[in-house]
């Protein structure tokens, strides 16, 4: 039997073996051998092991063509790498790192070979991102030596690497894996074990739904990505996602994270086993959610379902003033954004004071775009000079379109549109910019709902080029035309989507951001580590506490409970440490408190 582990004194991880030399092992390998390890590759496929070193080869190629190693370096790199089809190769390994495909039965009977050619003090780490590490641990003859490092794809440019213990694992087994890992230039985070662990916990509920909803045809695929790269800065839809990452293995991760919440959200959505039993996997195949032009490619090709461009929407209505009612930062930025774009517009409040405070607001936001050199002093006051203040919303008689951008409040915006009703010229469009709130109740506080629509400015409105365009079931089909129209003429990428809570951007952002508060509530990781994780293993542009601070624990709470009554799904109840902080008064920047403190300005 091996010693206790905390008894071995650890030798500095210098030769790694790593089993399994796909995409993802040979990434591994190549990070290794480039920070000096002495790497052994082994694949059951001779085949396989010859498509590694060729990768490996073609990857330092282009390094040296970059200038990132000399030919010297590249020399050495590939120098240090050997391959084998037998796992007795990883005799002399200080680590062994599996990267098998996602199944127990590989992975415990490549552990237990291991156990019989290993030496006693060498550390096992499997790197999967779906299977109980402890399980695997419990079925090794040393336990206290196995635990998970899971690399994220491509390995060689991410920098995240999760460490992944057992109750089983020894604190030193974790310390040198984690010295290791700084040492390769990444940046570990040591998570208990549990499937997805935090990155991918986190990632795949997410993608579970976007998936959902595209079943659900509630908006289409490439609706779907593009409301989420540009309402998000996200690098990719997660429908394009899940076909990078396999439709398969994403239904594998969720298939064991369903095994152990028993949360719907993780129920794998039908499609995803629909696409893989169809051998529809994404990427690797040449179609999954989307077409590519050929197995392995990067590059969409239309289908079917390819949306025509230019569209067949018949013509929409003329619109030349626009109107404005509110004087918050929404409405400020969404009055800039067309008169920008060349439109006259009437910005109302409730007094005349309010309104000239919102004007002002975007005179000083226009200034600053002249400061940075995006817009001339002449362009400026131009724009500002298509804006009139107004302290009565009966100074929107003549607009084409009015935009509602008040509080956030059904029952505001109802009386708001009534009053719309009642002072706008028949045929006017009448829009509201809610981000929860029914489309249909602001439609039916008017004696004229066909003219009702929802359009979802983001913020800061003249940076953010999304808006969800929400008709209902009473929209008229001129009046969506309308306002197409209008967003490609104020330069915004307008996504279609029903009237149901959430529209597409929160109704899929919100229940992720509420499963990172569960993860802390549960004393699963750190904010600081959730947020790292999501930065640098998502690409994520802020992790989930950075953007609830910013976003305000109140409004997201608010969401929460839309999106929880909405859909009656137990997962999506808010977390209890979410209404604690807000009932006392935490709620983010604005307050100096929230999931962090902040220095007061």
């Amino acid at each position: 039997m091996a010693a206790p582990l905390s008894d071995t004194p650890l030798s500095p991880l210098q030769t790694i073996a790593v089993i399994g030399l796909g995409t993802m092992g040979t990434g591994i390998t190549e990070v290794l051998a480039k920070a000096g390890r002495e790497v052994i590759g082994i694949d059951i496929s001779e085949a396989q092991t010859a498509r590694s070193l060729a990768a490996l080869e073609a990857s330092t190629d282009r390094a040296v063509q970059r200038g990132r190693l000399t030919e010297q370096e590249r020399d050495s790199v590939l120098a240090r790498v050997r391959t084998s089809t037998d796992l007795s190769a990883a005799a002399d390994a200080d680590l062994v790192i599996e990267v098998a495909p996602e199944s127990y039965e590989i992975k415990q009977q490549i552990f237990r070979e291991l156990d019989g050619i290993v030496r006693p003090e060498t550390i096992l780490a499997t790197g999967t991102n779906a299977l109980s590490v402890t399980r695997l641990a419990a079925d090794s003859a040393r336990p206290e030596r196995v635990l998970g490092l899971h690399f994220f794809n491509p390995a060689p440019a991410m920098k995240l690497v999760e460490v992944v213990s057992s109750v089983l694992t020894a604190p030193t087994a974790v310390a040198a894996v984690t010295h290791l890992a700084l040492d390769l230039g990444k940046e570990p985070v040591a998570v208990g074990d549990r499937p997805g662990f935090v990155a991918d916990g986190l990632l795949f509920g997410y993608l579970n739904q976007a998936a959902a909803m595209y079943e659900a045809r509630y908006a289409s695929r490439e609706d779907i990505d593009a409301a989420m790269r540009l309402g998000c800065g996200l690098p990719m839809g997660p429908l394009a996602l899940l076909d990078l990452i396999g439709v398969d293995t994403a239904r594998t991760v969720l298939e064991a994270m369903y095994a152990e919440s028993h949360d719907r959200l993780h129920a794998p959505a039908p499609i995803l086993g629909q696409l893989s039993e169809a051998g529809l996997t994404g990427r690797k195949s040449g179609r999954g959610f989307y077409t590519y032009d050929a197995p392995g490619s990067a590059t969409v090709v239309p289908d079917a379902l390819t949306p025509l461009t230019g569209g067949a929407a018949g013509a929409g209505r003329p619109v030349r003033s626009v109107g404005v009612a509110g004087s918050g930062t929404m409405a400020s930025g969404i009055a800039e954004v067309f008169a920008k774009a060349g439109y006259d517009v009437v910005l109302a409040a409730r007094s005349e004071e309010k309104a000239q405070t919102a004007k002002a607001r975007i005179g000083k936001s226009l200034a600053r775009s002249v400061d940075k050199g995006r817009l001339t002093a002449e362009a400026a006051a131009r724009t500002l000079d298509r804006i009139t203040a107004a302290g009565s919303y009966d100074a929107f008689a003549d607009v084409d379109l009015a935009v509602e951008a008040v509080a956030e409040d059904l029952a505001v915006k109802q009386q708001l549109f009534a009053t719309l009703d009642k002072v706008c010229k028949p045929g006017a469009v009448l829009a509201t910019t809610t981000s929860s709130l029914p489309v249909v109740a602001c439609a039916r506080a008017t004696s004229r709902p066909q003219d009702v629509i929802g359009m979802h400015f983001f913020n800061p409105a003249p940076a953010m080029k999304l808006v969800e365009v929400v008709r209902t079931v009473l929209t008229a089909e001129d009046v969506h035309a309308t306002v197409r129209e209008v967003c490609v003429n104020i330069k915004k990428h307008a996504v279609d989507c029903g009237d149901r809570a959430g529209f597409i951007v929160n109704a899929l952002l919100f229940p992720y951001l509420n499963n990172a508060i569960k993860m802390v509530q549960e004393h699963y990781a750190s904010l600081d580590d959730i947020d790292a994780a999501m930065k640098l293993g998502g690409g994520y542009p802020m992790g989930p506490f950075e953007l609830l601070d910013v976003v305000g624990l109140d409004v997201s709470l608010a969401i929460e409970k839309v999106l929880h009554r909405a859909f009656r799904d137990p997962g999506l109840a808010p977390a209890p440490l979410l209404e604690h902080l807000v009932a006392a008064g935490c709620l983010g920047r604005k307050t100096g408190r929230g999931f962090r403190e902040y220095a007061r300005r």
